[in-house]
């Protein structure tokens, strides 16, 4: 059956920040173009030519180089993995249920989304102009100029240098198998499997190897996690990197009308790093009792995985809670107040859907 039209809840327009309702995800392994989110930082959204777009490759490096596109397909190997990603921000409207997040996105449970990447290795290229020694870090640089920090500044974000050595980080040109759209970073974006989305860098124009983090506002200010009586402008906190153990329940809708009795219930679990999935719990009564839902194959150790359950539902209301497990035994907490921080980042506390039996 034809899935309807995706109407995506646009949360601003410059920079444009949008996502789609839960139920656009549900059941499907790889989200559609047209429901994956949108996360920008700048006013404007860059639109590289193709034809004369380069990726400059410096810092502790043995031989400086620029690629061009042309050069990245013809000297590389390609490759292809099937990542999920997921705004630092996804589902901070329930933490902003518990006190005010002002000036953040109020980001639902659309903000996350999983595609079949297709690229070069970012370490294939990082062996080929040859990484000096004492080197720790790989800075990412967008074309995109944000004024966020108070002064315009290009995008620039940085990551360990064994993760960008990692076999599954890429520079992806393609996106669930078509041309990677402008949108979405085109002519290339950086895709990092189990990291935070901020850190999977959209127009990429430069890679630095450094020996020190990067000092853009991005990854020194802003995607930090605080603690919760910090200042969001003082607060240094603690750099954000692999995701948290998280999950939500995509269908039904939440308030959605059922009829009383077998319900299908679906969602999605993510695990982040290097963890997997192994167990997702359904409730019917707040976490009192649980039974395990069913858990279908994954697409790919980087992607989220889908999760079914058969609940029999009474007349009247009930409030359907879920939660994951990952493979560390790391599990999601009740209450959004127990993760609550003045950035709103990482609400992994329990999904929580409301359904009414009529």
């Amino acid at each position: 059956m034809p899935h309807p039209p995706v109407e995506l809840t646009v949360h601003s327009a410059q920079p444009y920040n949008a996502e789609p309702p839960r139920t656009a995800l549900a059941d499907r392994d790889l989200t559609p173009l047209e429901a994956f989110y949108h996360r920008n930082h700048a006013p404007e959204t860059p639109s590289p030519d193709p034809a004369r777009w380069t990726l400059r490759v410096d810092g502790m490096v043995e031989r400086p180089a620029t690629f061009s596109l042309g050069a990245l397909r013809e000297r590389f190997r390609g490759h292809t993995e099937v990542v999920t990603l997921q705004c630092a921000g996804n589902r901070r409207a329930g933490l902003a249920e518990v006190a005010d997040l002002p000036g953040e996105t109020p980001w639902g449970p659309g903000a996350v989304g999983t595609a079949r990447w297709s690229g070069v290795r970012l370490a294939d290229v990082l062996r080929e102009v040859g990484v000096e020694a004492g080197a720790t870090d790989v800075e990412l640089t967008g074309a995109d100029v944000t004024e966020e920090p108070g002064a315009p500044e290009p995008y620039a974000v940085s990551v360990p240098l064994e993760k960008a050595l990692a076999p599954e980080v890429l520079l992806a040109w393609s996106m669930n198998g078509e041309p990677l759209p402008v949108a979405h970073g085109a002519p290339i974006r950086v895709v990092v499997p189990g990291w935070i989305g901020a850190r999977s860098v959209k127009w990429l124009e430069r890679v630095t190897v450094a020996d020190r983090p990067s000092d853009g506002h991005y990854q020194a200010v802003a995607y930090r996690l605080l603690p919760a009586d910090a200042s969001p402008a003082r607060g240094r906190g603690v750099p954000l990197g692999p995701i948290a153990v998280n999950a939500d329940v995509l269908a039904p809708a939440d308030g959605a009308e059922v009829p009383p009795g077998p319900t299908r219930v679906t969602g999605y679990a993510l695990a982040g790093g290097d963890r997997t999935v192994v167990r997702v719990d359904v409730s019917t009564d707040d976490g009192r009792t649980w039974r395990e839902a069913d858990l279908d194959p994954q697409a790919s150790r980087w992607s989220w995985r889908l999760w079914h359950a058969e609940l029999d539902l009474p007349p009247g209301t009930t409030r359907v809670v879920a939660r994951a497990w990952d493979s560390a035994a790391g599990v999601q907490p009740a209450d959004p107040a127990e993760v609550w921080n003045p950035k709103g980042y990482v609400n992994n506390s329990w999904a929580r859907v409301t359904l009414h039996a009529i």
